[in-house]
């Protein structure tokens, strides 16, 4: 067994349209445990410095601009290989390319309004699970 933790967030998009809950039980019946869980409205210096590894890239602006546009739920999932498995729940960046039953394929909208992030590696979910929530928060 390989239990990991990793960082999940339900974006502005998915906020507004009211399927927070939706996603919560679609990880909750996918077997993660939701170890830590808050809602926040992040402000543009807290984006900026969260997605800061992509400042180079043409899209950080806008990107960072969405994500302090409404409040976020941000959620430490622990599961056995829990970022491979939530990668594969959330489904391709691109909602019209994800799978079928995956969240972005259900909720998202394009490429920038896809309901879901989530940590890509070991390296990232420990950098940005520590971004948001202490120890003592961690359940």
């Amino acid at each position: 067994m390989n239990i990991q933790r990793t960082l999940s967030i339900i974006k502005p998009d998915a906020i507004k349209k009211s399927v927070s809950g939706n996603i919560i039980n679609m990880f909750e019946s996918n077997g993660f445990k939701i170890v830590a869980m808050k809602k926040i409205h992040l402000s543009k210096l807290q984006a900026q410095e969260f997605y800061k590894e992509h400042s180079a890239r043409p899209f950080y602006g806008d990107l960072c601009d969405f994500m302090c546009s409404g409040p976020v739920v941000v959620q430490v999932l622990e599961k056995d290989n829990a970022i491979k498995a939530n990668r594969d729940l959330m489904g391709a960046t691109n909602p019209s390319e994800s799978d079928e039953g995956t969240i972005r394929k259900m909720y998202g909208d394009s490429i920038d309004n896809n309901a879901v992030h989530g940590s890509d590696s070991e390296d990232s979910a420990k950098r940005e699970i520590s971004f948001f929530f202490s120890e003592l928060e961690i359940c």
